[in-house]
């Protein structure tokens, strides 16, 4: 993700990262079994790049226009509690998550990657998209992520407000 210092002041400012879910968390791939169950893939560096984020104060929340089991397992394992899914329109919670969770508009950083996505994009402070997401997305973001969806994007960005906030040498220091 190529952080100009405009992009820097912004990750500092943090307080929430809103995530999207196919084809941000996963790569968009929705496989079904013969008894119509629905599974999905995450990449274990994403889960904990929001483990390390969540860590060190940030709150992690899931707004998607789809339902799955999948996902709210995906979730309990991490400790996501704030999901909203089956949504038709991302924006019409946003006034619930600011006043929910008492951050700003400009405190939150959203990742998407289709159409859907657009709105909310342009309502918060930093708008983020995947490498592969749709060109109309790349184009309102902020800043768009080396790695594709469910292949690491997540992950990066949430090192990227860590290393920002300054928060990144008290989160290695955990490990080392």
């Amino acid at each position: 993700m190529k952080i100009i210092p405009e992009i820097a002041d912004k990750l500092k400012r943090i307080k929430l990262l809103i995530l999207d879910v196919d084809g941000v968390l996963t790569d968009g791939s929705i496989i079904y079994n013969n008894d119509f169950v629905e599974t999905k893939i995450f990449n274990v560096k994403d889960g904990l790049g929001i483990r390390l984020l969540m860590r060190a104060g940030i709150d992690v929340c899931i707004a998607t226009g789809r339902s799955s089991e999948a996902l709210y397992h995906r979730c309990k394992d991490l400790n996501i509690i704030h999901i909203f899914d089956a949504l038709s329109d991302k924006t019409a919670v946003l006034k619930m998550i600011v006043e929910k969770l008492d951050v700003s508009a400009e405190e939150i950083a959203f990742i998407g990657d289709d159409l859907p996505d657009i709105p909310l994009m342009k309502l918060i402070g930093l708008p983020i998209t995947v490498a592969d997401a749709a060109e109309e997305v790349k184009k309102i973001a902020a800043t768009v992520t080396e790695a594709k969806g469910g292949a690491g994007a997540v992950r990066e960005v949430c090192e990227a407000i860590l290393k920002a906030g300054e928060l990144w040498d008290e989160t290695l220091h955990h490990y080392l």
